[in-house]
């Protein structure tokens, strides 16, 4: 069986969703079916450019080559989701977040106050409702994508966990006494609420990787509070630099906004290391179980800084805990032999 998976790329912007789109089609490919990505450049704005998007997705020429190329398709995010095929299954990682959680918040302020933007949430808030609503087989990344699908479009889906990518090949070192941090630098990925925390830390060091159009800024951060010294902007990483960050580090900091699902969480469990996230962090907060595998915190500097004070006072308790999220971890069940075959028994 030929099984294609629709997504969408913006252009020099390497993340989750990409590594996602890869890793199935890696694991479709383990498991005896043909696998390919069929994907089209995509920009979040102006408004213009993402309902044209929505167009091509729905175009008759789309549609026809899709369906003449491949047995079955899972779609992945929008509007590729759009997109029609007799055998078709909804894998949602999220729709588009600004005309939905993101509308009238900080990072959405000038589409959410704009004529063009109302008209485009008008959009495509009618068009996911009517089109996702007729999948037969629908499943989501994460309990929280799911939730949203349901306020927002009174739709149902059933959520479906994935590993990270790099599954068999974390491990766990002594802990040395540093934060680690990777991910994007984005607003939504609030590195800045970890920097602040660690001005109020005399002795404590934080390892930032990632990249992202934050950079500037948080460097920026950095050199006014006069933490050079103590805190690393590393930028792009290797796989084996950073599977030996999370096997060193002492804790692991994750806390963006409303995450869809964060592969961070699941990485430093089977790094065997506790993580620090936030109430309004969304599927990190749900994983984590707090004081047991982790902590779950205002989102402010100071909390932050409680809870990473209070594990530079007992590091020696802090073993048990990413022992107890590794444990944790291997109760969920997450694997891709699950995915495959909850994915594939829809095209029966």
């Amino acid at each position: 069986m030929r099984i294609a998976i629709a997504t969408v790329q913006v252009p020099f912007c390497r993340g989750g969703a990409e590594l996602h789109a890869e890793r199935l089609q890696a694991a479709l490919q383990n498991y005896g079916y043909q696998s390919n990505i069929l994907t089209i450049p995509f920009a979040f704005s102006p408004p213009q450019v993402v309902s044209e998007s929505i167009d091509i997705w729905q175009s008759r020429a789309i549609q026809q080559l899709v369906a003449a190329s491949c047995d079955a398709l899972v779609t992945l995010r929008f509007p590729a989701y759009l997109i029609k095929h007799p055998k078709r299954v909804l894998w949602l990682l999220h729709q588009h977040r600004a005309v939905y959680d993101l509308w009238e918040t900080p990072y959405t302020d000038e589409l959410s106050k704009s004529s063009e933007g109302k008209a485009l949430q008008h959009k495509i808030q009618a068009i996911d409702t009517r089109e996702i609503s007729q999948y037969q087989h629908r499943f989501s990344n994460s309990i929280t994508v799911s939730e949203r699908l349901y306020q927002f479009n009174g739709i149902t889906s059933e959520f479906l966990y994935h590993p990270p990518p790099l599954v068999g090949r974390y491990y766990c070192q002594p802990a040395q006494p540093f934060i680690f941090c990777p991910s994007r630098l984005e607003d939504l990925k609030r590195q800045d609420l970890l920097i602040e925390a660690i001005a109020k830390l005399p002795d404590v060091c934080v390892i930032l990787a990632g990249e992202g159009g934050n950079r500037h800024r948080l460097e920026a951060l950095i050199s006014d509070l006069g933490l050079q010294d103590r805190v690393r902007l590393l930028g792009h990483i290797s796989e084996a630099e950073l599977l030996a960050f999370y096997a060193n580090c002492r804790a692991v900091f994750y806390a963006p906004y409303d995450e869809d699902f964060g592969y961070v969480t699941l990485e430093a469990m089977l790094s065997r290391k506790p993580v620090i996230t936030c109430l309004d962090s969304g599927e990190p907060a749900r994983i984590i179980q707090h004081q047991q595998t982790g902590w779950i915190c205002e989102p402010t500097p100071d909390a932050i800084a409680e809870v990473i004070q209070w594990c530079w006072q007992h590091s020696h308790q802090l073993e048990d805990i990413g022992i107890a999220g590794w444990d944790h971890y291997q109760s969920l069940g997450i694997s891709w032999e699950n995915v495959v075959n909850r994915l594939t028994s829809s095209f029966a």
